[in-house]
Formats: structure tokens, C-alpha cells, sequence
């Protein structure tokens, strides 16, 4: 417990986010939930999303830092939202502005929020 209150804090969320980090078929599975996607929307997501984990695993080897894969996850976001309905589209911003705060994703932020409110 303690180590989770240390001095990491600030990084936690990178370090959490790695770590807790869902492969492209998890994160489209869980949109298809959400959004009701279809058979192809899913096919085409999943793409999407191995095309930005390959690039996203390219820059951090490189020492990239979280600032320098914003554009990718901008991208993905664009790409995705044009293969999506007018309301798949308004809940989609809906859940992407959540994951923009909680880079750790909606459990894992809930858990370190409460770790947090501890302190």
C-alpha cells in the first residue's frame, strides 16, 4: 500500500497505463459492448487499434514520451469515429473523454483515485 502513496504518484498513471495496458482486440471488444458495434465495425476498429500499438510500441522504444503518442491516439479516434453511426459517434466522445482523464482506464483510475482520497 504504501508504495502506491511514494513518490511515484505523479507517475503513476504512465506506469499503471503500461502496465494495465489492453492488447487491440480487448479495447475494441469492450467498445463493441459499449457501442453495439457491428461485425465489420469490429474488424476495422481492431486495425486501427494494431496499427496504433505498433506505432505506439515504435516510439517508446525510440524514448518517446506520453506527449509524443497524443497524435497517434488522435488519429485512431478520427479513423474510428468516421466508420461509426451519428450515435455510436456522441457515445464514443462520451467514453473517450473519460479514458482522457483516467489513462489507466476506468477501473484501474477508480482504484487509484481511492488510494489517492486515503491520503
Amino acid at each position: 500500500m504504501s508504495f502506491a502513496q511514494g513518490g511515484q504518484g505523479g507517475q503513476g498513471g504512465q506506469g499503471g497505463g503500461r502496465g494495465m495496458r489492453m492488447d487491440p482486440a480487448q479495447r475494441t471488444a469492450r467498445l463493441k459492448d459499449q457501442l453495439k458495434l457491428t461485425d465489420d465495425q469490429v474488424t476495422k476498429i481492431t486495425a486501427i487499434y494494431t496499427a496504433e500499438t505498433a506505432k505506439r510500441d515504435s516510439i517508446t522504444k525510440a524514448g518517446g514520451d506520453r506527449a509524443a503518442m497524443r497524435p497517434l491516439r488522435e488519429a485512431s479516434n478520427t479513423k474510428i469515429k468516421a466508420l461509426l453511426t451519428a450515435e455510436q459517434n456522441t457515445e464514443f466522445d462520451k467514453i473517450s473523454s473519460q479514458f482522457g482523464g483516467r489513462r489507466g482506464g476506468q477501473g484501474g483510475g477508480q482504484g487509484g483515485q481511492g488510494g489517492g482520497q486515503q491520503r
